[in-house]
């Protein structure tokens, strides 16, 4: 039985259904408190690979950009992160 300390690593092969979708492992789903119905922001870099993360660790990010704070937490760039707050609104909105 795995117990549920946060340090853990879980390491498991999944495969990609006919429709694209994969499924997330039990095990993960536990580490993670991922229940149905959650939504998650998948994050693609063609040199990087993907990162699948919980949609509202980054709500709180964008909350902060668009409310005025994004050169605080992006100094390289507002407009940039500016747009990237608002792509992570809109995958709220298409739900």
């Amino acid at each position: 039985m795995m117990s549920k300390n946060k340090s853990e690593k879980f390491m498991s092969s999944v495969k990609v259904g006919s429709k694209g979708q994969i499924v997330i492992p039990k095990e993960v789903r536990e580490m993670f408190n991922i229940s149905p119905g959650d939504t998650l922001l998948l994050l693609a870099d063609s040199e990087k690979g993907i990162a699948i993360e919980r949609y509202g660790v980054f709500e709180k990010f964008a909350d902060a950009i668009l409310s005025g704070k994004a050169k605080e937490l992006y100094p390289e760039g507002e407009e940039a992160s500016i747009e990237f707050a608002e792509a992570i609104r809109q995958v709220k909105e298409e739900e």
